[in-house]
């Protein structure tokens, strides 16, 4: 049997594919303790500075195997052993200190909702959809979608989309700020790698700093922030990349950032 899930490294990047393409790469137990696992292994990995999250065929996920679901004697215990890594894969590469990249490449539905949002940038092909997918099922959101589609969207949209099910096309998500942007189908892979290069050679200790400060932001006071952001920026100025980002720039000259 085919592996449900992909990793390739190209330099400082990797990319994680979810290979299940004959099911729209539909989340099975397997799938999901496979992501953590690899989520895990990329998260540890020094030498990858980018992870690119995408799918294989037509679909970049359709959420939860509704199958496995019904075949199973109770489709509540099942749901449990899916959510469990699939929840801590998803939180390992939401506080892993590199950025995540999706790159959407078509449908995403239910859990595959979730993961297209979690990208620090998501790109999406011309061609994908977008449906939190949850409510003609009977059930409830998961995969951090009640959670990241609120702060992307606004209450008013997420109510939009999370309670009447709707599918919205790429442009839309675009315009309503689900993603950051859209691409031609044929240049997503391209352009998704092209993003993490240029991730991969910022300063990997900035980039860790910025992510924990934007996501402490939610829960937090101004003032509390601001001490945060203090912390944050003096302890970055006084590492190895903050001293060669201050003397390249006056030195006008490209930095030359390390790994950390």
């Amino acid at each position: 049997m085919a592996s449900p899930l992909l990793l390739e490294r190209s330099g400082s990047v990797a990319t994680i594919t979810l290979n299940r393409p004959e099911t729209g790469n539909a989340i099975d137990v397997a799938m999901a303790e496979s992501l953590l696992e690899t989520a895990l292994n990329c998260a540890a990995d020094k030498v990858v500075r980018c992870v690119i999250l995408t799918g294989a065929g037509s679909m970049f996920c359709a959420g939860g195997d509704i199958k496995t679901f019904a075949e199973a004697d109770d489709a509540g215990t099942i749901i449990e052993r899916i959510t469990a890594p699939l929840h801590m894969a998803i939180a390992r590469l939401a506080r892993m200190d590199k950025p995540l990249i999706t790159a959407i490449n078509g449908a995403a539905a239910g859990a595959g909702f979730g993961l297209a949002l979690l990208g620090d940038v998501a790109l999406a092909a011309r061609s994908a959809k977008f449906a939190v997918a949850y409510g003609a099922l009977g059930v409830t959101p998961d995969a951090g979608t009640s959670w990241l589609l609120p702060r992307l969207v606004g209450l008013r949209q997420a109510q939009r989309l999370a309670l009447s099910g709707e599918r919205i096309d790429a442009a839309e998500a675009e315009r309503i700020g689900l993603i950051s942007s859209v691409v031609d189908d044929e240049a997503l892979g391209p352009e998704a790698l092209a993003t993490a290069q240029k991730l991969a050679q910022q300063s990997g200790s900035a980039l860790r700093r910025t992510r924990a400060l934007l996501h402490a932001s939610y829960s937090s006071g101004f003032e509390t922030h601001l001490e945060r952001e203090a912390e944050a920026i003096s302890s970055a100025a006084r590492g190895a990349d903050g001293r060669e980002g201050i003397a390249a720039f006056l030195g006008k000259r490209r930095p030359s950032f390390g790994a950390d």
